[in-house]
């Protein structure tokens, strides 16, 4: 077991069956995983830990069993499953990763987000996003019943979703200047984050140093992202089919 995973953005729901068993398949190939990340929007939507369904059922299921391989799985919050908890996590033998975590593979150093943060040009989310992440917020939330917040959860997604086709392009993308001073503040040159929806290795100097963005991909009905980085190696963006 040598290679870490890092994957982002499933969006996973009940209605997206070929989404799920890619991600089942995905689990059963993971031979030579010592760790999987999995950072941020791993369900469409999440109302709270006490949620379950038959999908919610299997996804812990099948989790525990790569962690119980010796697989360490790690979970961060995007900005569809803010209410994600340790009890999930742990029924999952996994753990809850803060934002902004950096880890080290062999030699080398990673900033780890999900990357909503850094589109601090989208003034409107970043305002809502500060409210979702309010402990006190959450707690509010977390103490309806819950179809209240599968109703909440529903008017928020299609609020989004509405909301995203008045904006232009570049305001959902990162900023720029906030890639760079979050890599300056960790002292790292490698950024790994999801979110956007725009895989891609981005290069570039700042300051003399080489830095490097890896941005993970959505996944579909028929493929998915996944960044594959050996012990021994470097990090690469894959794109895999189901």
């Amino acid at each position: 077991m040598t290679t870490h995973y890092f994957i982002s953005d499933l969006h996973l729901q009940a209605d997206r069956p070929a989404m799920a068993e890619g991600f089942f398949d995905l689990l059963a190939r993971l031979d030579d995983a010592k760790t999987l990340y999995i950072l941020g929007d791993f369900f469409e939507v999440w109302v709270g830990d006490d949620y379950s369904d038959e999908l919610v059922d299997r996804i812990k299921a099948s989790l525990k069993a790569l962690s119980d391989r010796g697989v360490a799985i790690y979970f961060m919050h995007g900005n569809r499953d803010f209410l994600m908890g340790d009890a999930f996590a742990n029924a999952c033998g996994a753990d809850m990763l803060e934002e902004g975590t950096v880890i080290s593979v062999g030699d080398q150093k990673a900033l780890l987000m999900h990357g909503d943060s850094l589109c601090t040009r989208d003034q409107a989310y970043m305002n809502m996003r500060q409210l979702f992440r309010h402990p006190q917020w959450q707690a509010q939330i977390l103490s309806k019943s819950l179809e209240e917040r599968l109703a909440l959860g529903k008017q928020i997604r299609s609020e989004s979703q509405s909301g995203q086709q008045m904006k232009a392009d570049d305001i959902m993308d990162v900023t720029p200047e906030e890639v760079d001073n979050a890599l300056t503040e960790q002292g790292v040159s490698l950024l790994i984050h999801g979110h956007t929806h725009r895989p891609d290795t981005h290069k570039w100097d700042f300051d003399g140093e080489a830095r490097t963005r890896i941005v993970l991909g959505d996944w579909g009905d028929d493929h998915g992202w996944l960044i594959r980085w050996p012990e021994d190696g470097s990090p690469t963006l894959e794109r895999f089919s189901f």
